[in-house]
């Protein structure tokens, strides 16, 4: 009876256990604190603010991070963890190629490596011709199987009828498809309806693409289509996220109502403007560019930079004057995974400040996806946090160097 009673008082001085986190400053979702320190129960936040103004109860364990920022767990808003650096292999070949249990094995070891760089939190975009396996990595995750960040998944995505790749077969050759294809609304709305039953957090469609192999990016869903697949997924109480790089494509998809612009290379100021009135975000994944444009010759250290990256800069620059909300996301899959902060050394590269950077990586990704305890260390938040060695307000660099990785009350690295 004895040991009973011992361990049961055990488990509940395990369970009320506090932990102290005490760094150099705290960025909180929202601004730079010096002298502040966090103070997390279970899963919870429990305390941010002053050293000065707590008391500690005995249990407590203090982590001090010296030399540390510590802030909120990133949250990666374009992610595909099932896709690894086309310079590896192409595109087409992993989709052709590599089985879907091989890119399962090869997901369990990106979300590791996605978290262990300091993303707690991920949305994976589109499976990549690998069906549900997004869905099942989120549920291994979530079971404790393996490690990684909590993952918010779009399933196979949905693309026009004879709008995507693999592509360069004769018409008797029938090939696996990167996404679903879908035509006429109630096919649209019968495909939606399909992939939230099969698990998808959210749906993404591509509001326009190639319909021929090196073909210029022409619209490709009708408005009535998008407008179906939307109001299908909303219905449900889940939303749409929308491929999109030219104005005809981010127009429709504005109009029928997604939540984010995946891309947005040939956004205009009036495409900026409809989007900021409607308060759609732009996910512009600078990273992928810059990484696709390397695997093409682009000797970044010596060359002068190529049209599409001097195109992009000044379509980012258009977004920022316009003041769209900027949701960051690199596109990682494109490139290696665990590199994301790739993303945020281009976004204050093309003239976004550090500030806004580190904002638009906790909450503002919080409050575009809908995660209401998660992108800030506030009292009653969730304990995704992560703290990196300087300061990247002064070097966004910085944000290379994570020393220290919690998820959910769980330290991952220490």
């Amino acid at each position: 009876m004895k040991s009973i009673l011992f361990f049961f008082s055990l488990s509940i001085s395990l369970c009320n256990a506090q932990t102290l986190l005490k760094p150099d400053q705290v960025f909180d979702g929202t601004e730079l604190h010096t002298n502040w320190v966090v103070l997390v129960e279970g899963n919870q936040i429990t305390y941010a603010g002053s050293a000065n103004g707590i008391s500690l109860p005995n249990n407590t364990t203090e982590i001090d991070l010296a030399g540390s920022t510590l802030m909120p767990g990133i949250i990666e808003g374009h992610s595909h963890v099932l896709l690894h650096p086309y310079n590896e292999t192409d595109w087409n070949d992993q989709v052709l190629k590599e089985s879907h249990v091989e890119r399962a094995v090869r997901g369990t070891v990106h979300v590791k490596n996605s978290l262990m760089a300091g993303v707690t939190t991920m949305r994976d975009l589109g499976a990549e011709g690998a069906g549900y396996t997004d869905v099942y990595l989120k549920k291994t995750i979530d079971k404790g199987i393996i490690d990684g960040p909590r993952l918010l998944v779009a399933g196979p995505a949905i693309v026009a009828t004879g709008a995507y790749g693999p592509k360069g077969f004769h018409d008797g050759v029938t090939v696996p498809l990167g996404a679903e294809a879908a035509s006429g609304v109630d096919q649209c709305i019968e495909t939606v309806r399909r992939q939230m039953g099969n698990g998808a957090d959210l749906i993404k469609i591509y509001a326009d693409y190639r319909w021929t192999p090196g073909a210029d990016s022409k619209a490709t869903f009708l408005q009535e289509e998008i407008n179906a697949m939307v109001a299908t997924a909303t219905t449900a109480g889940k939303y749409v996220v929308a491929h999109a790089g030219t104005p005809e494509g981010m127009k429709r998809a504005i109009l029928g109502g997604v939540e984010t612009i995946e891309h947005g290379d040939g956004g205009t100021p009036e495409i900026f403007k409809m989007m900021k009135d409607k308060g759609i975000g732009l996910c512009p994944t600078l990273a992928a560019g810059d990484a696709i444009t390397q695997y093409r010759g682009w000797n970044k250290a010596t060359d002068p930079e190529p049209e599409r990256i001097q195109q992009k800069r000044k379509s980012f620059k258009m977004a920022l004057d316009s003041g769209v909300q900027i949701v960051f996301g690199g596109d990682v899959g494109v490139f290696t995974h665990g590199e994301n902060y790739r993303e945020m050394e281009l976004m204050v590269d093309y003239g976004m400040k550090p500030l806004a950077v580190l904002k638009s990586a906790t909450s503002g990704n919080a409050s575009m996806f809908h995660l209401n305890e998660l992108g800030s260390l506030k009292k009653g938040f969730l304990a995704d946090i992560i703290a990196v060695k300087g300061n990247p307000i002064q070097d966004i660099s910085a944000v290379k160097n994570v020393s220290f990785v919690m998820k959910d009350g769980v330290v991952y690295k220490e």
